[in-house]
């Protein structure tokens, strides 16, 4: 382990175990990592120091007295969307947020797997957008490209996780927001089956659109954090049948029947996948081939999905800003938004709530003809910072849509995705999506570890020194 750069997930559980480092030490690492670069990448809103180093002194006396629990004290981070016991929850949004009482039900499980919380990480207003900027936090950057953004809006969590702060990190996921900062900063993005990682204290997050998912650099790593997540509080409305995320990561997939789907799904204004982000989605299906999959060109039939995502979107929009301290502090485009959501609450929203059985349906019998659908995570690399900041409503709608069409509709499906690293354009990172039924986080879990066992991509680091003099807003 070198100070430098943290351990793996799976490697720093070990170590600890084995009582070859402390908690301490590991968490102290990753906090002067933090402060080390939050002037130039902010990748976080909260940093727990002082409480962060008195539960890992804590969970070193577990250690000591033999005590082993999946994270016991192993750092990681949570996005700021995460209800953290005594930290307020701020999503994004500048104002006074009172600290909360309670942890959240994801991060009271991480607790009780043993994981030591050092701090909650930045993102956009309400998670509504493809990167992570604001008033309320300024720019938090990408560290392949400090002058790009890592994505959003889990982007706090990816950067810190690109650049080595902290080995894994949670994040949510309502439109790609874990799936399209994974593929902007080179990690694995795991968005798991909707109620997999409980949403508590909101039953539905976004009308239900909105899950939580992890962020690493491998897929054990992104396993073992989703393993130790996973749950629900009891009066949770989805509770999934529960998998076993870690003991897929070494199975063999098998010879699966692979629909490469090129085509973005329909979108009121155009979208373009990008030529040289098609090449590199191409060269994983080939290599999918290679393996010995059955690869075809096939798209799911989506049809008017986008009908349905727009009433639950704005309709959850709604509902967190009417919860703002200072609704006169959001951005113009987060008012709009959320007065739409008023608009469409009704009889739209039902509308569209019940028309996710009639897609199940459907696009559940594609799945009839193939087990998994490669996609791309976006249609560009990412975008510099600011490139979307100041666009007005309809503006920055075409602009996120001209750039992440592909994520979206698996979201109103409630379905596993995991992003994979693709490679890189102009030296930036791009991602694949790796999409598949209700619960079958095993399956893509095996399938992209078989990936990464050829492709080897967590070997690859973004540059040691990150841009120290790159302003933070």
């Amino acid at each position: 382990m070198t100070p430098d750069r943290a351990a793996g997930l799976v490697e720093s559980a070990r170590a600890l175990a084995a009582g070859e480092v402390t908690s301490r030490t590991l968490v102290a690492q990753a906090l002067a990592r933090i402060e080390a670069t939050q002037a130039s990448l902010n990748a976080f809103r909260v940093v727990r120091a002082e409480a962060a180093l008195a539960e890992a002194k804590a969970a070193d006396v577990e250690l000591a007295a033999g005590v082993r629990r999946p994270l016991l004290g192993v750092p990681v981070a949570v996005k700021d969307d995460m209800d953290v016991a005594g930290e307020p929850t701020a999503f994004g949004c500048c104002g006074e947020f009172p600290p909360v009482a309670e942890d959240g039900e994801a991060v009271r499980r991480l607790r009780a797997a043993g994981a030591v919380i050092v701090g909650k990480t930045n993102t956009c207003e309400l998670g509504q957008w493809p990167f992570t900027e604001g008033p309320a936090f300024g720019a938090t950057r990408n560290p392949w490209n400090p002058e790009h953004t890592p994505g959003g809006s889990s982007g706090g969590s990816a950067a810190a996780v690109a650049a080595g702060l902290v080995p894994a990190a949670l994040g949510s996921d309502g439109a790609g927001s874990v799936r399209i900062p994974a593929s902007w900063t080179h990690l694995i993005g795991i968005k798991p089956q909707r109620g997999r990682i409980s949403t508590w204290p909101r039953g539905e997050s976004f009308q239900g659109i909105t899950v939580n998912g992890t962020l690493a650099r491998t897929v054990a790593d992104a396993a073992l954090l989703l393993d130790a997540a996973a749950g629900n509080h009891a009066l949770d409305p989805h509770q999934p049948p529960a998998v076993d995320a870690s003991a897929a990561v070494g199975r063999d997939p098998g010879r699966l029947r692979v629909a490469l789907s090129l085509k973005p799904p329909f979108t009121a204004v155009p979208a373009r996948l990008q030529p040289e982000v098609r090449a590199r989605v191409v060269q994983l299906a080939e290599r999918l081939s290679a393996l010995g999959h059955v690869v075809e060109e096939a798209d799911p039939p989506y049809g008017q999905i986008g009908l349905t995502f727009i009433p639950r979107a704005t309709a959850g929009i709604a509902e967190w800003a009417s919860e703002a301290p200072s609704p006169a502090l959001l951005d113009r485009r987060t008012r709009d938004a959320a007065r739409l959501g008023r608009f469409l609450g009704g009889f739209p929203l039902r509308a569209a709530r019940r028309a996710e059985a009639v897609l199940h349906r459907r696009i559940g019998a594609f799945f009839e003809s193939y087990d998994v659908v490669l996609a791309p995570t976006t249609a560009a690399p990412p975008p510099r910072i600011g490139a979307m900041l100041e666009l007005g409503g309809f503006a920055t709608d075409r602009a996120m849509i001209a750039a992440c069409p592909y994520a979206w509709p698996w979201n109103v499906l409630g379905w596993p995705g995991v992003n994979v690293p693709a490679g890189f354009v102009g030296g930036l990172p791009v991602g694949a999506q790796l999409l598949g039924p209700a619960n079958s986080e095993p399956l893509l879990i095996s399938l992209a570890a078989q990936l990464e066992a050829e492709l080897r991509w967590q070997e690859a680091w973004p540059p040691v020194t990150v841009a120290s003099d790159s302003p933070a807003a």
